[in-house]
């Protein structure tokens, strides 16, 4: 008798709820740092997401189990329906970062995020240095106003993390960039290397480190974390182009954070729209829940199925998760290629020969700009 029931396909795993939304609300901002990982194609105004639209993705967002929501962009402050977002994230009981640069608040507009609900600041540094951090970000006297802003963020009593991006051009000054995030108040300081997407990608030659800094900078933050444990927390990010091995990029395709860009594209990560061959579902037209749990596009990579024999066999596939895929499309044209970060890759030579661009005079940074864009096509 159980020869005549039909043989039923495999049925994919349900996936566990992603951690966080990544809340891309805009493109627009006044700063126009050369490694900004926005696409090169900024989307304008009149493309974003209306509060409303908004409103109802985060209330979708902790239906669906989310923990999280990073409000960033561009400039998130650039939004002049921010503080409704933020209580909206609130009565959704979801806990908010907001993810700035800092230069567009005042006294007055961060008061308001505090009283409606906002978490968490992250404020980002180009330098320790204000003439070079105001050169990386084409915005003048802006690292004296992030310098005012961390005072109100602690005056509010917000928690503080202090975000500095680090490359060939200000890696001398990590010592100073550390402590700088001591005397502001941080309780987190990130030190974050340019990952190479967007415009990073297309300044790549102007800022990637040399191995001497590199390991100059490992040894500085390791003895950081020696002196600061239990005062301030030290969250390093390495750029993959020194590895032997992968990371888990976003902690693994689709698996613990969707990202909303201003247009409202849902994605599983900041720069998957530049992989070709996907038709990424919008917000306005499909509920979070649907785009988690059955969009074709954030199965694609989820999980090890989809990995080249090589990788399924690694004792580390579900470590790395198989690396990025959007590296993987950048370097090698193949979305689906082993990550060139790993050594066993037989495309690791593209990121070895990368390297070799430290070693030569860089070239004019190309700053963050819609004609910016127009200009390098």
């Amino acid at each position: 008798m159980n020869a005549m029931l039909p043989s039923l396909a495999p049925v994919a795993p349900v996936p566990d709820p992603p951690l966080a939304l990544l809340a891309e609300l805009t493109h627009r901002c006044p700063l126009q740092c050369p490694y900004c990982a926005n696409p090169l194609d900024l989307e304008r105004a009149a493309a974003e997401l209306d509060t409303a639209t908004w409103l109802r993705v985060l209330d979708e967002a902790a239906a669906l189990g989310v923990l999280q929501v990073h409000f960033s962009g561009g400039e998130p402050t650039a939004r002049k329906d921010l503080l409704d977002l933020v209580r909206g994230a609130a009565r959704a009981g979801l806990y908010s970062n907001l993810i700035t640069s800092g230069v567009m608040l005042d006294a007055a507009s961060l008061g308001a995020l505090a009283d409606a609900g906002l978490d968490h600041v992250q404020l980002s540094f180009q330098d320790a240095d204000a003439a070079q951090a105001d050169r990386m970000g084409g915005y003048r006297q802006g690292h004296r106003k992030k310098l005012e802003v961390a005072a109100l963020v602690r005056a509010s009593g917000l928690p503080l993390t202090a975000n500095f991006v680090v490359h060939r051009q200000n890696l001398e000054r990590l010592p100073e960039m550390l402590l700088l995030g001591e005397e502001i108040g941080a309780s987190r300081i990130e030190i974050a290397h340019v990952q190479y997407y967007g415009w990073s990608l297309l300044n790549r030659a102007a800022l990637m480190p040399t191995r001497v800094q590199l390991e100059a900078a490992n040894a500085e933050v390791d003895a950081a974390r020696l002196r600061l444990h239990g005062r301030i927390t030290i969250d390093y990010v390495v750029p993959d182009y020194y590895a032997a091995r992968p990371k888990a990029c976003m902690g693994g395709w689709a698996r613990r954070i969707i990202n909303i860009s201003p247009a409202g594209l849902a994605l599983p990560c900041h720069a998957a729209e530049s992989l070709p061959g996907f038709m990424w579902p919008n917000v306005r037209d499909v509920s979070l829940g649907e785009v988690w749990l059955t969009d074709p596009g954030f199965a694609r990579y989820r999980g090890t199925a989809w990995m080249p024999s090589a990788c399924r066999s690694c004792d580390q596939r579900e470590v790395d998760w198989g690396g990025c895929r959007c590296q993987a499309f950048a370097l090698t044209g193949d979305a689906g290629a082993t990550d060139p970060a790993c050594a066993l890759s037989p495309d690791h030579h593209l990121m070895s020969d990368a390297v070799l661009e430290a070693d030569r005079p860089p070239p004019p940074l190309v700053y963050r700009r819609i004609r910016s864009a127009a200009l390098v096509r």
